[in-house]
């Protein structure tokens, strides 16, 4: 199973199962990404997937695709 830098399962993603992800098979990858905020910051920040960035989550989670109430949850920031 591919994981996307957004921490959802590639197989299950809306883009890549109507075949448009802009990185085709291989996926999201941490890359400067015009179509996806979460892979260009994982990028700028050096890491992998944004749940392991020291700001996860951030107004960029907020936005999706992963719902930001279960993003603080994973994190142990939810009150």
């Amino acid at each position: 199973m591919k994981v996307g830098v957004c921490g959802i399962a590639c197989e299950i993603c809306p883009r890549m199962k109507s075949g448009i992800c802009p990185n085709g098979e291989r996926g999201c990858t941490p890359k400067e990404n015009r179509f996806c905020a979460v892979s260009t910051c994982a990028f700028k920040k050096g890491v992998n997937y944004c749940f392991e960035c020291i700001d996860f989550p951030c107004g960029i989670t907020k936005k999706g695709p992963i719902a930001y109430d279960y993003c603080k949850y994973i994190s142990g920031k939810i009150n």
